[in-house]
């Protein structure tokens, strides 16, 4: 894990993290707490995507399951809590 503490980006400014950059994401610690994480617009961009396509692929599944008949049905709100509740 890339890290760098808070007061090293307040000294050097955003070229702090910059070589950091090429070896992967930087953690910017704070108070000895890991608390931000500095990352690169592409790494930004391929995580929202890989983000988006779970997304997809748990609407499709479910989908999916509502088609197959894989679905319990439920009138109720308390109905679903007790059949929740049963299955704990």
């Amino acid at each position: 894990m890339n890290s760098i503490p808070a007061q090293e980006i307040k000294r050097r400014g955003l070229a702090a993290v910059d070589d950091l950059l090429d070896q992967g994401d930087v953690h910017v610690i704070r108070n000895n707490k890991p608390q931000y994480v500095v990352l690169t617009e592409e790494r930004y961009q391929a995580l929202i995507a890989d983000a988006h396509e779970a997304y997809l692929a748990r609407v499709r599944t479910s989908l999916e399951d509502v088609s197959a008949g894989r679905v319990k049905k439920f009138t109720t709100a308390d109905d679903l809590l007790r059949v929740l509740d049963a299955e704990e």
